[in-house]
């Protein structure tokens, strides 16, 4: 694989840790801002609603930059974001830090993707993307667990700096090896909404926000369902996902997304409903953390080429869609989670989120045949 991706993994490695470690800090940042533990998680959905809405506008803002300039400017903000946030002393002014954190993510991580496709043969484009958008399952594995146990001994604005490393790495990396790709991008407002016209791509996003918002539904709140050591439990989990991610990419190659898509989605709402099981000892929450991340990701690589094969003259637009759609899903996890866990306790936040994941899978069973996928040649193996 090209060596001039491996930057834009790490600028998905520190996006990735800085929205992903909210969900192991969420005790010390209530104790610190003397708020509950379900306004603590709303720190991610901020940030996933901002993306969300933010996205498809800087999409537009920015669509004369070259794709190598967009990158280092998201990059910029990202960390500076940041740096706001480990210096915020309120609690309101935390929330708007990762609103300005959430629109550096906005910018690279669909440029990324973008810059990754063009770069990439297409029988290698699975690939590709799974090595790009790994960088956000390694950050599950290695930054999540690595910022929590951080937050645990230094407290959680020590894990905010962390990120800001992360990010400037990030940012040198691309600045260092990335080249200068040009991608026809329109800068017009409503012709980034224009894909959601087709049928196509419509379900390739409600499946993405549907999928989104239920894993995420437990993991935004998985430190109030477990008894047992939560850095231990999120490093399972994002070891799973580098495994399922790099998997459902070569898989995707060869057989196609619809099947990793529905594999995927059947075998991450099973294993969110055996939660309950997983808390009774920590070498069960290991193996189930690692194979719920593991089959979860696999769904990653399938759902953007699936996008790409929709809209494949318009690939930076549809893959800023596919993350507007996944942070809407990150949004909604984060407030119904929230309810749930106030009103419920975890019984609550377990039911919502296995409840969203039979959805996810009844849906994509209904609108993704096995007929539409041959049709398309998204089925046909490469190899």
């Amino acid at each position: 694989m090209s060596s001039r991706l491996y930057p834009l993994a790490a600028g998905n490695f520190a996006i990735g840790t800085g929205m992903f470690v909210t969900a192991g800090l969420l005790t010390p940042i209530s104790a610190d801002l003397g708020i509950s533990t379900s306004a603590a998680g709303q720190l991610m959905t901020v940030f996933a609603l901002a993306y969300a809405l933010l996205s498809p506008l800087l999409a537009a803002l920015t669509a004369r930059l070259s794709r190598r300039r967009l990158l280092l400017l998201a990059l910029a903000v990202f960390v500076a974001g940041n740096v706001l946030t480990a210096l915020a002393p309120t609690y309101p002014l935390v929330m708007a830090t990762r609103v300005v954190a959430a629109a550096g993510a906005a910018m690279f991580t669909p440029t990324a993707s973008g810059v990754a496709n063009a770069l990439t043969s297409p029988e290698r484009r699975g690939r590709a993307l799974a090595l790009v958008m790994g960088g956000l399952s390694v950050s599950s594995a290695v930054g999540v667990p690595l910022g929590t146990w951080l937050g645990s001994v230094s407290g959680w604005r020590a894990t905010m700096w962390l990120v800001v490393g992360l990010g400037v790495i990030g940012f040198a990396g691309v600045a260092a090896l990335v080249p200068d790709v040009r991608v026809a991008v329109s800068g017009r407002l409503g012709e980034r909404f224009a894909p959601l016209a087709d049928r196509r791509v419509l379900v390739v996003l409600v499946t993405q926000l549907l999928m989104f918002g239920a894993g995420f539904t437990a993991y935004t709140y998985i430190g109030s369902l477990f008894d047992l050591p939560l850095p231990a439990v999120l490093w399972a989990w994002g070891l799973g996902g580098i495994v399922g991610n790099q998997l459902g990419g070569r898989l995707t190659d060869a057989y196609g997304p619809r099947r990793m898509v529905l594999i995927g989605l059947a075998a991450s709402t099973v294993f969110m409903a055996l939660i309950p099981v997983a808390n009774l000892a920590l070498p069960i929450a290991l193996v189930w953390a690692f194979l719920w991340g593991a089959l979860g990701w696999l769904v990653a690589p399938a759902q953007q080429f699936r996008t790409v094969a929709a809209v494949p003259d318009n690939v930076p637009i549809g893959l800023g869609l596919l993350s507007s759609a996944q942070y809407v899903g990150l949004f909604a996890a984060g407030i119904a989670g929230g309810v749930a866990l106030d009103a419920y306790g975890r019984t609550g936040v377990v039911v919502l989120a296995t409840g969203l994941g039979v959805a996810a899978l009844l849906f994509t069973l209904a609108t993704y045949p096995r007929a539409a996928a041959i049709s398309s040649n998204e089925s046909v193996p490469v190899r």
